[in-house]
């Protein structure tokens, strides 16, 4: 069936596992929090630490793991690490994540959980 689509193409297993594992790692509120906290812009440990609310401990073991998956870029200053999101690819994914989190909940018509974070649906429309 698929072979009478013009331009079908499925992704090479390479393709498909290092996207399954950028998904995997995005799988945890505490690293969403993270990301979407960076993509507003540059960032220590500490000030992450506070945003999300959680220790610098687990903010630093979850940076870690986003910065192996490309996710996450770091700038050394002195001591300190500074974090950023990888690029516009991050927004992009984070953001439809975001809009389709808030599209579901609309359909099933749940409560906003009131978390005072910014609306997928807004966030989607912010200048970068």
């Amino acid at each position: 069936m698929h072979e009478q689509i013009p331009d079908f193409q499925m992704p090479t297993a390479e393709q498909a596992r290092l996207a399954a594992e950028s998904l995997r790692l995005l799988a945890d509120p505490t690293r969403i929090k993270v990301l979407w906290a960076l993509l507003q812009g540059e960032s220590s440990v500490a000030c992450l630490a506070e945003l999300v609310g959680a220790p610098p401990t687990a903010v630093s073991q979850h940076l870690a793991k986003l910065r192996l998956a490309g996710l996450v870029r770091g700038r050394r200053q002195g001591t300190f690490i500074y974090y950023t999101a990888a690029d516009e690819h991050v927004r992009r994914l984070l953001t439809q994540a975001l809009y389709h989190a808030e599209a579901e909940r609309a359909e099933r018509d749940l409560p906003d959980r009131g978390s005072g974070a910014p609306t997928a649906r807004r966030s989607a429309t912010s200048p970068t």
